[in-house]
């Protein structure tokens, strides 16, 4: 192996995976062994078109969710939980092939996993400030803030407004 194919090989980072270093017979064949080496690296189209069909039928399992086959339609929070595993697992899905962030070296999890940390250190520091903002609010702020007895009486005059209208046709 002469200094060019050693060059070649290491171009692009340290190798971190068994098999990433292109095979080269003979100076004339190391451009084009590299050129498609980095396609196989990245598992060339085939992997992109499996990744775009499993993010199409994430979105769908996600439309599912206000469709009658949604078998917990009577617990939304349930469908919203769903969602946010489905949005996760997109979101995953992006930044691991379409970013190549797959393909990258190890520092990859020095920078994810204190960014990851962080995120959940600050969301579970917001926690308190939205179970107690409504503890210490000016009067004026409280007579205007909707409370559940409001939404409830919301709900019922919609279903009666509904319940007029389909015996409304019926009277006539």
């Amino acid at each position: 192996m002469s200094d060019h194919d050693i060059h070649a090989a290491h171009a692009h980072g340290p190798i971190t995976r068994v098999g990433d270093i292109p095979a080269h017979d003979d100076h004339d064949h190391a451009g084009h062994a590299h050129e498609s080496g980095h396609d196989q690296g990245h598992g060339g189209i085939g992997k992109y078109l499996l990744v775009f069909l499993a993010l199409c039928g994430l979105t769908t399992m996600s439309f599912l969710t206000y469709s009658s086959v949604w078998p917990w339609r009577d617990q939304p929070h349930v469908g919203w939980a769903f969602m946010m595993a489905v949005s996760c697992t997109k979101a995953m899905l992006v930044v691991l092939f379409f970013m190549h962030v797959f393909w990258e070296a190890n520092w990859k999890y020095v920078l994810t996993i204190p960014a990851a940390m962080m995120a959940i250190f600050l969301a579970l520091m917001l926690v308190p400030d939205v179970g107690m903002r409504n503890r210490m609010v000016s009067q004026e702020r409280a007579l205007h803030m909707a409370r559940t007895s409001d939404v409830r009486l919301m709900e019922q005059a919609a279903e009666a407004k509904a319940l007029a209208e389909l015996a409304e046709p019926a009277a006539h």
